[in-house]
């Protein structure tokens, strides 16, 4: 199981691993743009651009997990996670943009050879370091992303390994030029685009099935299920849906018990499934459980059910003649129709004349009544 910690100390760590990658960046922003001006390096400009991409998304990352990180409220009784979601939908198209754009540019180049820049070997030193930053900037990144359960912050991570892998192609684009290969800096660049470009493809691909709610991977839904089936008194599921919001998952499963039992140990069943899958899973949020006395699944009886008034003026009819000796009665909904256990005072048994015209009564209202399956009778000491 995956270590991790409280809502308030996750947001404060993830805050933390922005504000550092922010500075990280801010300082390679400024030096990949700035000696790849001064060398001559299309590939380590654009890695430049890559780094400033890198800025952008971690200031997007700070606004959306001040905003993610608040309280459900009326209007937002969820919570505000899609929050990051979001952000990680627009990092993924300012990506896709960005790696557009520096093509674009190096495409003009290309097609006017006299326009290549001709890198020195200065720039081959600042490839270097970039390499060695960002790896270890991903791993940082990538420890609290994990500790958090923050997919934007893993996602924010996968961003920086871009940038250190990048700059490896940097790195290899400039040493080419240096060995006579000219259009291979102009090369390494679009490369670098490319990547930047399909990142952003990821992420945008990845949110917006977060944001259509689709299901858990199916691993992880089989082991939901197989916790399920662990739970004492649970017979079978014939629903399970999941669905994810930021780092949290949340399940809606319909269980099938004993359909004798009572309501209260019926609704017992589903905290002790709930409070399971809370304690196992540790993306999981909420779990809501229906409880069903039986698989109704497919069910499309549209007709309206008898409910407990429609049964109590059947029985004050069909048993009136002891109206004043029921003292209640219970009713189960099986197979499409009811069961009805009629419970009277123990006393009637010592009367079998009595005793057997209301057996005739319940085997009437019984077949006068398509939708009573049985009629029963307890007897109360």
């Amino acid at each position: 199981m995956a270590e991790v910690c409280d809502a308030a100390t996750a947001d404060k760590l993830k805050a933390r691993a922005t504000y550092v990658g922010a500075l990280v960046n801010i300082i390679q922003t400024a030096i990949k743009i700035g000696f790849g001006i001064l060398g001559q390096s299309a590939a380590l400009i654009a890695d430049g651009i890559h780094s400033l991409s890198d800025l952008l998304s971690d200031l997007l990352v700070i606004i959306a997990i001040k905003l993610g990180s608040r309280e459900a409220d009326h209007e937002h009784p969820y919570g505000h996670r899609r929050f990051e979601t979001i952000a990680t939908v627009i990092l993924g198209i300012g990506l896709i943009a960005v790696a557009g754009a520096i093509v674009w540019h190096v495409l003009e180049r290309i097609a006017a050879p006299e326009t290549l820049l001709v890198p020195d070997a200065t720039t081959l030193g600042v490839a270097a370091i970039s390499i060695l930053i960002n790896e270890w900037l991903y791993h940082y990144t990538r420890r609290i992303a994990k500790k958090t359960r923050s997919k934007l912050l893993l996602a924010n991570a996968w961003h920086q390994r871009s940038d250190a892998l990048s700059s490896v192609v940097v790195l290899v684009g400039i040493a080419a030029v240096l060995l006579g290969y000219p259009f291979a800096d102009a090369i390494a660049a679009v490369l670098v685009a490319l990547m930047v470009a399909k990142i952003g493809l990821n992420l945008v691909f990845e949110s917006i099935k977060e944001l259509v709610d689709t299901s858990l991977p199916p691993e992880l839904v089989a082991e939901i299920r197989a916790a399920i089936h662990c739970v004492d008194g649970v017979e079978g599921i014939h629903l399970l849906r999941t669905r994810q919001m930021g780092e949290d998952a949340y399940i809606d499963a319909h269980i099938v018990v004993d359909p004798r039992i009572t309501v209260s140990e019926g609704h017992m069943i589903g905290d002790a499934v709930r409070d399971d899958l809370v304690r196992r899973f540790d993306d999981v949020m909420d779990v809501l459980v229906h409880v069903d006395p039986e698989d109704d699944q497919g069910v499309q009886d549209q007709s309206r059910p008898l409910l407990r008034s429609d049964v109590q003026k059947m029985l004050e009819h069909y048993l009136a003649d002891v109206k004043p000796s029921i003292e209640d009665f219970r009713i189960h909904y099986l197979d499409g129709k009811i069961e009805v256990e009629v419970i009277l005072p123990f006393a009637v048994c010592e009367q079998p004349q009595k005793l057997e015209q209301i057996k005739k009564q319940c085997a009437l209202m019984s077949a006068d009544v398509k939708k009573i399956d049985r009629v029963f009778i307890f007897f109360k000491t």
